[in-house]
């Protein structure tokens, strides 16, 4: 379990995103369960994907240069030709070839470094790392409300950016949050909302699940428009995740 408030979140992984992968969902199924005991389970089954944002942050610096190049009169920009290649301008790009196959090589070693991490951690009941930054991951845990709880977060592997995160209220009601469900326009939303504009690099198109909240304590508010059904007494709140969603779900639950 972890004591994490909300509001923390946006400027930590900031931070950390500079120097570690962040972690995003793919293809997954999630539920939440609370209970008028207070009582939860969370489970998440599905693809996990790896995002370095240092790479990415460099990559759009780059193709912003490019544009930046491309916006100057034909006079301002000089030509480029193969014959006009140096020795030295080989050599160049070979030097960057290989700073690339390192840091790849590097990416492959953190994120194998990141399924061992979580191997071990309570609630993981597989943890399967396929290459090229996805995971397949299986978590299950349970407890009771009786404090905050963020997941996934995990010290080893530098895994901070919350795919959901339940905040106990000074009044006694929950509420929960699951920024990393959404392309989130005004803030903690998948790939980087919050993190200075880096929402657009490139994670949120992996975006494929659906996420449900079932209870049978009171929901006092949530965001989804389709509303809540009742299956055998219990209350249901189904969001389906996609590129396209721009809010995270939200909901506020009262016992």
């Amino acid at each position: 379990m972890h004591h994490w408030p909300l509001r923390a979140f946006a400027a930590l992984a900031g931070v950390l995103a500079l120097a570690a992968c962040v972690l995003t969902p793919g293809k997954f199924t999630s539920t939440l369960t609370i209970n008028k005991d207070r009582t939860f389970t969370f489970t998440y089954v599905g693809e996990v994907i790896a995002v370095d944002f240092g790479k990415e942050i460099a990559e759009g610096m780059k193709s912003k240069s490019g544009d930046d190049d491309d916006a100057k009169g034909e006079d301002e920009v000089k030509p480029t030709n193969a014959a006009l290649l140096t020795i030295a301008d080989k050599k160049a790009d070979k030097q960057a070839d290989k700073e690339l196959a390192e840091k790849k090589a590097e990416f492959e070693r953190k994120c194998r470094a990141i399924a061992a991490a979580l191997s071990k951690e309570a609630g993981y009941r597989k943890v399967e790392y396929l290459g090229d930054g996805k995971f397949m991951v299986d978590y299950s845990i349970s407890g009771k409300l009786t404090h905050n709880f963020v997941y996934p977060f995990n010290i080893d592997a530098e895994a901070v950016f919350p795919f959901i995160a339940l905040e106990l209220r000074a009044d006694g009601k929950v509420r929960m949050k699951a920024p990393a469900f959404a392309k989130d326009a005004s803030g903690m939303g998948s790939g980087g909302g919050g993190m200075g504009g880096m929402s657009d690099l490139g994670p949120d198109s992996k975006l494929d699940g659906t996420f449900t909240l079932d209870t049978d304590a009171e929901i006092v508010s949530q965001n989804n428009e389709a509303g809540v059904t009742t299956v055998g007494g219990r209350k249901r709140v189904t969001w389906a995740v996609t590129p396209l969603n721009r809010t995270a779900p939200m909901a506020v639950i009262g016992f």
